[in-house]
């Protein structure tokens, strides 16, 4: 494929990726949370407690806009501050049971809605599909 046709398809490939992460979270009923919120919980839920600092690190954000982001999920008693084990003026962000529930409950029925779509495929875009995520990975991992 020569550079002027590729371009054109990778629009497609983004817009078709990004449609599919936006169906397959409203599906996932993730409606009441922000997508920040849902990596901040997802980091919480893999990595455990840290800090706010630490938390907007990883994001590339600011500590004070991550703190808004903390607060809202602390309200939703999504998460919780606890103390630092080792440094007293620092506080940790513990994911909740509540928290750790609902993101049981959106993975479940994200991975729910993408086994009915994938399995209305046939064998062959199946396939196709597969591969195509094999190739994304590799893209990633370079």
């Amino acid at each position: 494929m020569s550079r002027k046709n590729l371009e054109p398809a990778i629009t497609d490939l983004m817009q078709a990726i990004s449609l599919l992460v936006r169906r397959v979270r409203a599906n996932g009923g993730a409606d009441e949370i922000s997508l920040t919120q849902t990596v901040v919980m997802k980091q919480l839920d893999s990595g455990g407690p840290t800090t706010v600092a630490d938390l907007a690190r990883a994001e590339g954000m600011k500590p004070q806009s991550m703190g808004a982001v903390v607060a809202a999920l602390e309200e939703s008693g999504l998460v919780e501050r606890r103390p630092h084990p080792t440094d007293g003026r620092q506080m940790n962000i513990v994911l909740t049971a509540k928290g750790a529930a609902l993101r049981k409950r959106s993975g479940d029925a994200k991975r729910a809605w993408l086994v009915q779509a994938i399995g209305k495929l046939d064998d062959k875009d199946q396939d196709t599909l597969f591969a195509a995520g094999e190739i994304i990975k590799r893209l990633i991992e370079k």
